[in-house]
């Protein structure tokens, strides 16, 4: 049996990241469509279900991969935003964050210094800030 499904799936694409965000996406939705007992949302989560079925026997393994490409793109994008979040508030007690007034940049600078002129290392503009 396990040689039948190896033959089976030879060529095939299979599961990755992309089918991984999918299938959690399902549970989700199937579950908030028992909960508020919308029959919108059930369809919606057997279609998200059955596009990962078509993602994971699809044959055209390069259009797959392009699409968990764009997908990762966007993924990493997100992942990196919360890690930015979690960095600043790990260091939020000994540091304080303050923007460029002119190139937005994001600028740290000890806390307890007093008013302090800062310089922005991207555009070299000078503002005074209390720390």
């Amino acid at each position: 049996m396990k040689e039948k499904f190896v033959r089976f799936m030879q060529g095939r694409y299979g599961t990755d990241k992309l089918n991984r965000f999918l299938l959690v996406s399902a549970v989700v939705v199937s579950l908030i469509s028992t909960i508020v007992r919308l029959e919108f949302l059930f369809i919606v989560s057997y279609i998200l279900l059955g596009y990962i079925l078509f993602r994971t026997l699809s044959k055209n393994t390069y259009r797959r991969y392009q699409e968990n490409q764009k997908f990762l793109m966007h993924y990493n994008k997100v992942i990196q935003w919360f890690q930015k979040k979690k960095k600043r508030m790990q260091e939020r007690k000994t540091y304080s964050f303050f923007k460029c007034p002119k190139c937005k940049q994001m600028v740290r600078v000890p806390k307890g210094k007093g008013k302090i002129a800062i310089t922005c290392p991207k555009c070299r503009e000078e503002f005074i800030k209390r720390t």
